[in-house]
């Protein structure tokens, strides 16, 4: 209401000439002025002729010096250049606009943006720094196909540099700094197929066999905790780790054996080092939110599994109440394949065990 009355009073002072709005244009122009100025990172100086002299970067000898014959005109040249700045970013100012913004907008989640965080990292660590505008269709090709060569990736690493390098092309050119037909410089790619490392996966690390599981699961069933009882839910129903952990009582319908899945596991970089772990409503797919049925056979586990910690907020906790993370049941799962002489294999192999059942 106060927001109202006061626009109202500003259109009437403008309407009756109470404000000088020439005087109004001139101190916001003063403003962007001096925001500009205040960017420049290097000194404004006299010199003993007269002149006045300040410094810009410069990509090949990291600075160059610039002179003009009066302090404003170095200032306007000053804030030239950094108008030309915002118009013409830098790759990697554009990379995290897009790929913030898509976080913001909840069209992807806090793993899948930290994800595309490391996969610019490593490819574009040199190349993020060229202000995007100047790079050349010919440029961009060359860069792409240098990548596989470089750093022999497989199919699926060089599909991730050209998600997010498709990602961030189009955010330039939908904000006009760009004007590059993506889809027909990626189709013109000069790869082929055979460029692509091969990868040969050890079938013994993929699945569990019959005599592995026939080990395993005899064991879950005798040391039976929260851990244990998360890795064996984890083998009949082919759940994420980052599902599992993220499960609270009430996604259990045990009447109708069924499982709701409508939550994961993120992980998320500390300031410092390491990273904290959190439960998101949000899965990794849109796939992902799902109805798990559970087969009869597993009714008793079941109900024991939902039994585990019945006051806590959520299913699988440790001693001290505190919802366990992917890393713990990763962890523990290795410990166990090391006791019973099995050959180590992450928590998703017991989803690709499950996946291979069916």
């Amino acid at each position: 209401m106060k927001d109202i009355f006061r626009n109202d009073l500003l259109n009437f002072a403008v309407a009756n000439d109470m404000i000088d709005m020439t005087h109004i244009e001139e101190q916001i122009e003063m403003k962007k002025r001096q925001d500009y100025l205040n960017k420049h990172e290097f000194k404004i100086w006299e010199g003993k002729n007269g002149k006045w002299y300040t410094y810009f970067p410069d990509e090949e000898k990291g600075r160059i010096q610039r002179e003009r014959r009066t302090r404003k005109e170095i200032e306007d040249l000053i804030i030239d250049y950094w108008k030309k700045q915002e118009e013409n970013p830098t790759i990697k100012k554009v990379f995290n606009e897009w790929n913030d913004r898509r976080l913001q907008l909840n069209e992807i989640g806090a793993n899948t943006h930290m994800k595309n965080k490391q996969v610019f990292k490593r490819f574009y660590s040199e190349f993020g720094n060229k202000r995007i505008a100047k790079v050349s269709k010919r440029e961009w090709m060359e860069f792409l196909e240098e990548q596989v060569a470089k750093y022999n990736l497989t199919a699926k690493a060089f599909s991730e540099l050209k998600t997010i390098t498709k990602g961030f092309l189009k955010r330039a050119k939908n904000k006009e700094i760009i004007d590059l037909n993506i889809e027909e410089m990626l189709f013109d790619l000069e790869i082929s197929k055979s460029s692509f490392k091969k990868v040969v996966k050890d079938v013994s690390k993929e699945v569990y066999t019959d005599e592995e599981l026939g080990k395993l699961i005899p064991y879950l069933k005798d040391n039976w905790d929260s851990r244990n009882a998360g890795i064996m839910l984890l083998f009949f129903t082919g759940l994420r780790v980052g599902e599992l952990v993220a499960l609270q009582h009430s996604d259990i319908n045990i009447e109708e054996m069924t499982i709701n899945v409508n939550k994961s596991e993120i992980r998320i970089p500390k300031t410092k080092s390491g990273y904290r772990y959190k439960a998101e409503e949000k899965t990794k797919t849109e796939a992902g939110e799902r109805t798990v049925v559970v087969h009869s056979e597993y009714k008793d586990i079941l109900k024991k599994i939902n039994r585990l910690n019945p006051f806590g907020e959520y299913v699988f906790t440790d001693e001290k109440g505190n919802r366990l993370t992917t890393n713990s049941i990763r962890r523990r799962l290795e410990r166990i394949c090391d006791k019973l002489g099995i050959v180590r294999k992450s928590p998703h192999t017991l989803r690709k065990t499950y996946g291979s059942i069916l």
